[in-house]
């Protein structure tokens, strides 16, 4: 798959998750197989006054690979100005979120909120694409409410600003992650602008994942919440579309072994109180739906170091051993 003047390996993508794929997940997430992955949506206006923490969301390292730095904003001054600064951190793409359904992020004119005012959002991406030399996507929603579905003239907005591929999620800001994603919002999408299109919603396995490229023609998909404590979604998503092949759960020791990976790098780069304060709720995802795994969400949530939650994590083996 190509996106601009990037070549990529094949047509997986991790989302940006805000309080998810910071470096640690991203790490983690790399062997199992996606092609571009991306940071934490990170506020333009932040970078522009500066903002150390704001910054510190764009770190990404040689080895990860190809990473998008993802950005948001509603004035297209702001975001130009600090579309180079987000590259300076080792991104080798940039993102606008345009379709973030959060509160506290649409209260102001961002994510989502851009759905409302297309010629603004135009307005945005021309000029992030007049600021860099790398490809620039959009990441949208099918519309704001089902009153207002406007992601065809989105799409046609972002690639004639310039953008070198649209995502789009078949949802409704409205509907946040409720319901089913529209597949056909996607078809359309696809049928209406020359520039790649990125499928996203309700991929959770490789049937899923065949379906929506198989009903909507999309050039790519992207899995966000499905790789929430289960990375090896995507070397299952790439098997399952070379030749159908349907691979195993990982066993046990895989899962413990990964999540204990993932917690050691969340204290090597945020520290011990505040990496075992995030990797809390990433051990429950790991653990989600595997029996005792509510038991084991409590004693997650009440360790406070890293020696505890390995223990608790090796207790995992003991009772499966």
């Amino acid at each position: 798959m190509k996106i601009g003047n990037l070549i990529l390996e094949n047509p997986l993508f991790l989302a940006p998750m805000a309080g998810v794929t910071d470096k640690a997940f991203r790490m983690i997430t790399k062997p199992f197989g996606p092609a571009m992955m991306y940071t934490e949506m990170v506020s333009g206006k932040g970078l522009h006054y500066k903002s150390q923490r704001t910054a510190q969301l764009l770190h990404a390292e040689e080895a990860e690979g190809p990473v998008a730095a993802q950005i948001f904003g509603h004035e297209p001054e702001i975001m130009g100005s600090i579309a180079e600064e987000a590259l300076r951190f080792g991104a080798v793409m940039v993102d606008i979120n345009m379709g973030c359904p959060a509160p506290k992020i649409v209260k102001n004119g961002d994510g989502s909120a851009l759905m409302k005012n297309p010629d603004l959002a135009g307005e945005v991406i021309a000029a992030v694409v007049r600021a860099v030399n790398v490809p620039v996507t959009v990441k949208i929603r099918k519309g704001w409410d089902d009153g207002s579905v406007n992601a065809v003239e989105m799409a046609k907005t972002a690639e004639q600003n310039g953008a070198a591929a649209v995502t789009i999620h078949g949802r409704t800001r409205e509907q946040f992650y409720s319901g089913k994603a529209d597949l056909d919002i996607i078809r359309q999408v696809k049928g209406a602008v020359s520039i790649p299109v990125i499928g996203n919603g309700d991929i959770t396995d490789g049937v899923s994942a065949a379906k929506m490229m198989e009903e909507t023609g999309c050039d790519g998909l992207m899995i966000g919440r499905a790789a929430q404590g289960n990375p090896w979604i995507f070397s299952q998503v790439l098997a399952y579309l070379q030749d159908g092949t349907i691979l195993p759960p990982p066993s046990a020791a895989k899962r413990v072994a990964v999540a204990k990976k993932h917690l050691s790098r969340l204290v090597l780069y945020k520290g011990e109180h505040r990496g075992i304060q995030e990797g809390r709720k990433h051990m429950a995802w790991y653990f989600k739906g595997v029996k005792g795994g509510a038991h084991l969400r409590d004693a997650f949530h009440k360790a406070n170091t890293l020696a505890q939650m390995t223990d608790i994590l090796d207790a995992v083996l003991d009772r499966e051993l």
